[in-house]
């Protein structure tokens, strides 16, 4: 169990058993990330009660499963199942996570790499979830900073501005402007020109041709007609970003991924037909990949804080 500091208490961030791996330091990194709010079910959840409690398998996880990605930035985070239980069998041993204390659709950064430290940002707009940070090390050396939000929903433009605000101030305040920075999750946008994607530009890219599916639809939301799902590269990360390569095709700006469209569904095992249209799946997948390089400007050293306290399994 990785120690961030006196006073951690009950922290989410666990250290599963398997080895990560080494790596020179020397080598570029390919990383494929993952903006995934994909929960189902009466209770939403990633592993919903289907009457068998030692593999209770959602949608949502047949999914991750399938993309095999090396970062989730995952909302409404919740389990029946413990979530080191719930990971390992998802993903693979391995793999560690932070999950949000006390809310009630809890964000969560789950990573491949060591997760160096994490916590929390004080959402006060919201009392159900707030903004979850993590800063990765990478193999080759190289720090990624991951960023799960989960935006309101509604007609509450207004509301997803004053959130965009307090998260460019918050990077700002908090991580090196020479470090690579992602930003994902469920936005909640009705369009790709909200005052909240406004707000993001100043820190991230957001323009150009988004990801979208093999037949180019980029929506993101059940009925794959509003953009609700993003993630989003800084200008560190950005120039980094390659195709995503995926039965056979290359999407250039990422991919959206829905079970329904996706074909050959094999390359994407053990995901099934149905699973992007279960009852209560509300978004898409979101995928990305990057070629991360071991050699970047050096910028200050992290700053050493404590992460605000979370759930321990």
């Amino acid at each position: 169990m990785l120690n961030l500091g006196a006073g951690i208490g009950v922290l989410a961030l666990l250290w599963m058993t398997a080895s990560l791996g080494a790596a020179s330091a020397t080598n570029d990194v390919r990383i494929r990330i993952v903006a995934a709010n994909l929960t189902s079910g009466r209770d939403q959840s990633y592993s919903p009660d289907n009457g068998n409690h030692s593999n209770p398998e959602g949608a949502g996880a047949r999914i991750l499963k399938g993309l095999q990605p090396d970062v989730v930035l995952i909302q409404e985070f919740n389990c029946t199942q413990s979530l080191s239980q719930w990971i390992s069998q998802t993903l693979g041993p391995g793999y560690q996570y932070y999950r949000e204390e006390g809310a009630g659709i809890p964000n969560g950064i789950i990573s491949r790499h060591t997760i160096a430290e994490a916590g929390e940002w004080d959402d006060e707009t919201q009392g159900n979830r707030d903004f979850v940070w993590a800063r990765i090390r990478l193999p080759n050396g190289s720090d990624l900073w991951a960023i799960s939000v989960h935006l309101k929903a509604g007609n509450s433009e207004g509301i997803r501005r004053f959130q965009a605000v307090a998260l460019i101030r918050f990077i700002r305040d908090r991580i090196p402007a020479e470090d690579y920075v992602v930003l994902g999750g469920d936005l909640n946008t009705s369009s790709r020109r909200e005052a909240c994607v406004e707000v993001l530009s100043q820190t991230f890219r957001t323009t150009g041709e988004p990801p979208g599916d093999q037949r180019g639809d980029d929506g993101t939301n059940a009925s794959r007609r509003k953009p609700y799902d993003w993630l989003l590269a800084d200008a560190e990360l950005h120039p980094r970003m390659v195709p995503v390569q995926l039965g056979g095709d290359r999407f250039e700006s990422g991919l959206v991924f829905d079970t329904r469209s996706f074909r050959p569904l094999s390359a994407v095992a053990p995901a099934q037909l149905g699973d992007s249209g279960v009852p209560n799946m509300q978004h898409m997948a979101v995928v990305k990949d990057f070629v991360i390089p071991a050699t970047r400007p050096e910028g200050k050293p992290a700053p050493v804080r404590k992460p605000t306290p979370g759930r321990r399994d």
